[in-house]
């Protein structure tokens, strides 16, 4: 019995099939986006939509954000308790 070839693991790409920036000035797809955010990307999607969700980049049809932007976006929402988080 032959035995199956060893799979090969693609965990040096990320969610959109290159490695995820690093680079603060990188646009991210809004996949990657979404992966960093740890949110699903229609959920980024809707954020866009009804706003509250980072600053994006609109180049012509295309939606981009600057890796700073959304690093910046989740760092404001960092709370020590939940009664912080609910007053602000």
């Amino acid at each position: 019995m032959q035995t199956p070839p060893p799979i090969k693991s693609n965990t040096s790409n990320g969610p959109a099939g290159r490695p995820l920036p690093t680079d603060p000035n990188a646009l991210l797809y809004p996949v990657e986006a979404a992966y960093l955010m740890a949110l699903s990307d229609r959920t980024l999607e809707g954020l866009r939509v009804r706003g509250g969700g980072p600053v994006y980049v609109r180049l012509n049809r295309a939606v981009r954000y600057r890796r700073a932007d959304v690093v910046a976006w989740i760092n404001a929402r960092c709370f020590a308790s939940t009664s912080a988080a609910s007053n602000a």
